[in-house]
């Protein structure tokens, strides 16, 4: 017993002096990252020895232990969503894509260095979050979508986030087009098209990064000006047809193109969005696809008749939505309208429109050869000769293709054509942002395209009356037995009223104009005696007569555009520019 109790005692001894002599030895040698993993796999392999050795979940632990750790060891699928499960993809699908999605500027900043083997560093990306960005105004709503101005904390620089909530996703079955989407942005690298810098998700909702189109969409646009001038039309036809080959070129169709999917950027260039209806061709699939009849997508006044009637959907579907947004650039209206999609959908299949008076030549004869019901008789198709023989096109006379991304577009300038002609605003759409600046032009009425004009300024008030309250009484109860007109103008006193035709575009319907005080200027269909609308007044609003029939009202959110039949354009802006002094400027002056 003794001598067990010695050997016992000299073999700790022993070994005590061999560790102590082997730390001396092994001082110097770094503890590199790959012997702290290998140590860590068997702490855990031992570990697990000591619980349940027997149950396949350890043993898959064991396995999973002594492997370098993963990325992103979450699941792609299933993901909670408030206790339930979802089909949607994990942060390691959607995620910040440093590789595949191209990126300017850059989006990430290093997080602090981990350290592997003693004079090497190596930054790792940290993804990104809700908390990294501070969230402003809304840019836009979809179905389940919107998209909101955020600002990159860290950086400064500003994104329109796509902000999708994944419970409504799941209700409505959209899976497919959430991926699909970030699928065709992944594979997009033009000027022309909205770009993809990261994703990333929370518990309730997926964000897309994508570029902030400072300008928003096309339509708003089109909308101010009433249509756009032979210039400003071929230039973004020419803008769209350049996008359109790229994204073909990668088999790709949009069908959903129209003005609310072109967004511009701050030069005033196209970027076109999206792409959650789109479809990518497989390099063996076929041209032409077949849709089922439960899953039509796209806008009725833009929608392919193909689609309607043989459920097929082709590269020529956007050439179809070409022609409709060129005839809609050109005339401000697309080409079929109606009281309701079906009939809408009837006009398109048999191909019934007509062009208004004054639709450019050219640009008419490049819409009847888009709008064409069998798509394989459309120009820019394969059958017509591509994109080449769209691009010859003579409507495209002057466009440099090669240098067009870097060219300034046309400014965008109030026009209408009358007899044939254009009559083009000669005030800039900026310079009256504030009242100083616009009560200087004001009382300058221009009469004829020359540029004379006579002031007005000092004239005394012809159409202002500062009555009584009784006299006031009197005359709107007049007003009230004799005229027909009374019931459309909220009981004000009416100063000056006349039949006006009222152009959208090159559209143009007679209204009855109500001229009150208030001051409202009220418009009236007087066949079927409905009004139909109001001019908003502001400080911003202004009188623009470009000869005796045709005057222009300048508001900040569209330009109207008025022909007075009886040539009595210069007495309208007299008329509305009193009441804008007397509303405006005297009122100042007495305060």
């Amino acid at each position: 017993m003794r001598n067990n109790m010695l050997s016992t005692v000299c073999f700790r001894r022993w070994s005590f002096r061999k560790k102590s002599k082997d730390a001396k030895s092994s001082h110097n040698k770094p503890v590199t990252l790959s012997a702290i993993k290998q140590h860590q796999c068997h702490c855990k392999l031992d570990m697990s020895r000591t619980k349940h050795p027997s149950s396949q979940e350890n043993i898959e632990s064991r396995v999973t232990g002594c492997q370098e750790p993963m990325a992103d060891p979450r699941p792609s699928i299933p993901v909670p969503v408030n206790g339930n499960t979802t089909n949607l993809p994990s942060d390691s699908n959607i995620t910040d894509e440093s590789n595949s999605i191209h990126r300017s500027p850059p989006l990430y900043s290093p997080s602090p260095p981990v350290h592997d083997d003693i004079g090497s560093q190596q930054p790792i990306l940290r993804k990104k979050q809700r908390s990294d960005f501070k969230f402003g105004k809304i840019l836009g709503e979809g179905s389940y979508s919107e998209v909101v101005l955020a600002t990159e904390i860290h950086t400064g620089k500003q994104y329109a986030i796509k902000v999708l909530e994944k419970r409504h996703i799941m209700r409505e079955k959209k899976q497919s087009y959430v991926m699909r989407e970030k699928e065709v942005l992944s594979k997009l690298d033009h000027p022309f098209f909205v770009r993809l810098y990261f994703t990333f998700q929370d518990r309730e909702k997926l964000y897309f990064g994508l570029s902030l189109a400072k300008c928003g969409e096309l339509l708003p646009y089109i909308t101010k000006f009433g249509s756009f001038d032979a210039e400003a039309s071929r230039f973004y036809a020419a803008e769209i047809i350049l996008a359109l080959e790229h994204l073909h070129s990668l088999g790709i169709i949009h069908r959903d193109l129209k003005p609310e999917n072109i967004l511009l950027n701050e030069e005033m260039h196209i970027q076109i969005t999206d792409f959650g209806t789109a479809k990518i061709l497989n390099s063996d699939a076929k041209e032409v696809l077949t849709v089922h009849a439960n899953s039509f997508v796209g806008t009725a006044q833009y929608v392919s008749p193909e689609l309607l009637t043989e459920k097929s959907v082709s590269k020529s579907a956007d050439l179809w939505a070409l022609g409709c947004i060129i005839y809609q650039l050109c005339a401000g209206l697309p080409p079929f309208r109606e009281k309701n999609e079906y009939l809408i959908f009837q006009k398109i299949i048999k191909l019934e429109y007509e062009f208004p008076e004054g639709f450019p030549a050219k640009a008419k004869d490049l819409v009847e050869k888009l709008l064409v019901l069998d798509p394989s008789n459309r120009l820019g198709c394969e059958e017509c000769g591509g994109f080449e023989a769209l691009k010859a096109h003579c409507f495209f006379d002057g466009i440099n293709w090669e240098t067009l991304h870097l060219e300034t577009p046309p400014p965008l300038i109030p026009c209408t054509v009358v007899d044939g002609q254009e009559i083009h605003s000669t005030y800039n759409i900026d310079d009256f942002q504030d009242f100083d600046s616009l009560s200087q032009h004001f009382g300058r009425i221009n009469t004829d395209e020359s540029g004379s004009s006579h002031s007005v300024d000092k004239e005394p008030f012809r159409y202002v009356l500062q009555l009584a309250d009784e006299e006031r009484k009197e005359r709107i109860e007049r007003q009230r037995k004799e005229s027909k007109w009374h019931q459309f103008v909220e009981g004000n006193l009416i100063l000056k009223m006349g039949l006006i035709d009222k152009r959208k575009g090159l559209f143009a319907r007679r209204r009855q104009f109500l001229l009150t005080e208030g001051p409202h200027l009220y418009y009236v269909d007087p066949e079927n005696m409905v009004l139909k609308g109001e001019i908003p007044w502001s400080p911003q609003l202004r009188v623009e007569a470009k000869n005796f029939k045709t005057y222009f009202v300048h508001t900040p959110n569209r330009t109207y555009y008025l022909i007075d039949p009886e040539g009595n354009a210069q007495e309208w802006c007299r008329a509305i520019e009193e009441m804008f002094r007397y509303t405006y400027q005297s009122s100042n002056h007495r305060q």
